[in-house]
């Protein structure tokens, strides 16, 4: 009964209150793809953190109204900064420690493992009514379970129910097959629900077919798109709300031999297709992991945009890697959405983002479970 007493006169104070800004803190933001989602579904980025320089310059840039720290999070009291009892905080702590691609590091004395201890105790100083957890899929399986037990076990020591899941970006309007796991908490005792899988997908057909066709190394900042919105898929158009041109045009420079190894890989396959004789380079071709020289098949989403660089991702009809709008479009980033830094700085800043459109479904699945609760 006591429990229940003070649910409701939480549930007062925060109606008082009441959150009507929907004030939100973004910690460990990157680019700010969690932010831009959260401002689609009506959420107001009052602060956010990353101690990256290029990728907050990016964040700033795409959030003029918000303020960017950019510091390392231990340094910094949440409280200076805000006042107690926004709406919600939302972040990703680094993973490196939890990837199961990581077999290096992924270990239980990897301290990026442990920032999720900032993480919560900017929860514990801030007491926002929601928070928002997200992480690789791979801490599911980190130390047998246990881990995302005692994730759940801290947060409930603070007074947050919680709930996790781990979600495909593909199954949400995103085109590209990306899981993440989510864990979402509250204080007011609310039993969330993730939102319903769309009845459909995109496909990277859908997500570039209208962008410029480009050569190896191309460094264009603006082009024209190749078809008119009006023929273009609706995903297109809504990437190119805001757009009249297509802009940053960037392909990393590929040497010779790696543009003659992705004339013999075939939508949908690997370095599996290249001939030996162009691989010598290799020890062991078979320790290749499957997703290098992955050409995307155009009917499907498209593989994990990650490193994307690195793997030597291959356009689906062009001889040539991804293009930064073309990643960025399979990430979900909206065309008007600008990234600042060198050309790796941006792709990293890409592969390392949480889809907006995956944040703005489950920002608008919790605000309206919130809403609904306090009517």
């Amino acid at each position: 009964m006591k429990y229940s007493t003070e649910i409701k006169e939480i549930k007062k104070y925060i109606s008082k209150k009441s959150n009507l800004n929907f004030d939100a803190v973004d910690i460990f933001s990157g680019a700010g793809g969690l932010s831009l989602g959260a401002e689609k579904a009506g959420m107001n980025i009052l602060i956010a953190v990353e101690k990256d320089l290029n990728a907050s310059k990016t964040f700033l840039h795409n959030h003029p109204s918000s303020k960017i720290l950019c510091e390392d999070i231990c340094d910094i009291n949440p409280l200076d900064y805000i006042n107690p009892n926004p709406f919600i905080v939302f972040g990703g702590p680094p993973c490196q420690g939890f990837s199961t691609s990581n077999t290096k590091t992924r270990s239980l004395e990897n301290t990026n493992n442990y920032l999720f201890h900032e993480f919560l105790r900017f929860v514990k100083e801030l007491q926002p009514s929601w928070f928002l957890f997200e992480n690789v899929e791979g801490i599911t399986s980190f130390d047998n379970g246990n881990t995302v037990k005692e994730i759940k076990r801290l947060f409930g020591e603070l007074g947050y129910s919680t709930t996790e899941d781990v979600l495909f970006a593909s199954d949400y309007g995103v085109p590209q097959h990306r899981n993440r796991f989510i864990m979402v908490g509250n204080r007011l005792g609310i039993n969330f629900e993730f939102p319903q899988k769309f009845d459909y997908k995109v496909s990277v057909e859908d997500a570039i077919s209208d962008l410029p066709s480009l050569k190896n190394g191309d460094n264009i900042n603006e082009l024209s798109y190749s078809k008119s919105i009006s023929n273009s898929s609706d995903y297109a158009k809504l990437m190119r709300k805001n757009s009249k041109k297509c802009l940053q045009n960037f392909v990393s420079r590929n040497r010779d031999y790696v543009l003659e190894r992705y004339k013999h890989i075939g939508q949908g396959q690997n370095w599996k297709a290249i001939p030996d004789e162009l691989m010598q380079n290799y020890k062991d071709k078979n320790n290749c992991h499957s997703g290098i020289y992955k050409r995307l098949n155009a009917s499907l989403p498209s593989v994990v945009i990650s490193n994307y660089r690195k793997n030597m991702l291959i356009h689906p009809f062009e001889n040539r890697g991804l293009s930064v709008r073309e990643a960025a479009r399979l990430q979900s980033f909206p065309d008007d959405f600008i990234f600042k830094g060198t050309l790796s700085h941006i792709q990293q800043q890409i592969g390392n983002a949480v889809p907006p459109l995956l944040a703005e479904v489950i920002f608008k699945a919790i605000k309206f479970q919130h809403e609904q609760a306090l009517n």
